[in-house]
């Protein structure tokens, strides 16, 4: 097709869109008459009648519908894409909204921030800790944080950071009262420390594995949080057993505040990816998040 036909495609998309000649001639700046001309030319060039119009409304017919779906997301990347080369005249800017679990946002996001974040006082980055999986789409969302197995496949995803391993850990007071599991099916005895999160719908399973050999531990306990901290706290002061992510726990087993326990029954499983919608342009500040998180190896 012609360049010169683009201008009446985008003509009719927003007349479809907008259901009204007066709204869209305003939208685009132009008179009714010339816009209700150039729809006319394009329903003669095509040969098929696109819109129904009445004295009170205007609407897509079949062929119109079907002409809409197939330009519009196109004149929408195209707007998009103009909206990105115009911020790249800026600095910088703006509102970056990342939805996260507690971990990431903790070991990971605010880390990369402290190395961001002054160099660059017009970017703001607001963290939303959410344990579900939330659509980041629908919910206005600029990115997101999951394990890299946990990210849909149509969006652009980064690994920003390494392989993960979960431990678990009681103190040294709590093992004088209770023996030492060997087994996973000896955590049924134990007062395990448990997470609730949404996405499961109920008290969050221990997932152990060795030798090919899966188990899914639902231990019971007097504890049930659905933040990091406590289940941390609630360990170091011999309340139970807790399944923790590594790196929150090898300080305190260092300095013998904890004691690890089935480490041969914790595997390493694919860390963290940041995720943002493939067919969204990101803005340069998203750009510059990115790249700063961007997992580059040890």
């Amino acid at each position: 097709m012609a360049h010169e036909n683009f201008n009446d495609l985008a003509a009719f998309a927003t007349v479809a869109k907008e259901r009204s000649f007066t709204k869209a001639a305003a939208r685009l700046g132009v008179s009714q008459s010339a816009l209700s001309q150039t729809i006319r030319a394009l329903e003669e060039r095509i040969g098929l009648r696109l819109l129904t119009r009445t004295t009170r409304s205007v609407a897509p017919t079949e062929a119109g519908e079907r002409l809409l779906q197939t330009v519009a997301p196109r004149f929408e990347e195209i707007e998009a894409q103009l909206a990105v080369l115009r911020e790249l005249r800026e600095k910088p800017a703006g509102t970056v909204r990342i939805t996260a679990g507690e971990h990431p946002a903790i070991s990971i996001l605010q880390p990369a921030l402290k190395r961001l974040l002054p160099d660059h006082p017009d970017i703001n980055v607001e963290i939303i800790v959410d344990y579900g999986l939330t659509d980041i789409v629908a919910e206005g969302y600029d990115a997101g944080v999951r394990m890299g197995e946990q990210v849909a496949k149509d969006m652009i995803a980064v690994r920003i950071g390494p392989e993960m391993r979960m431990a678990v850990v009681g103190s040294p007071e709590y093992f004088e009262k209770y023996p030492i599991p060997k087994t996973p099916q000896e955590l049924t005895a134990h007062k395990c420390i448990n997470i609730r999160l949404p996405t499961y719908g109920g008290v969050f399973p221990w997932g152990l594995e060795k030798d090919g050999r899966e188990v899914k531990v639902r231990g019971d306990g007097q504890l049930v949080f659905n933040n990091l901290g406590l289940r941390l706290n609630s360990a170091l002061d011999g309340l139970g057993v807790a399944y923790m992510p590594e790196d929150q726990v090898l300080p305190y087993i260092a300095e013998g505040r904890l004691i690890r326990v089935l480490e041969d029954w914790c595997p390493f499983f694919p860390g963290y990816h940041f995720y943002y919608p493939s067919r969204r342009h990101s803005s340069p500040a998203l750009s510059l998040l990115v790249d700063v998180l961007r997992y580059r190896g040890e």
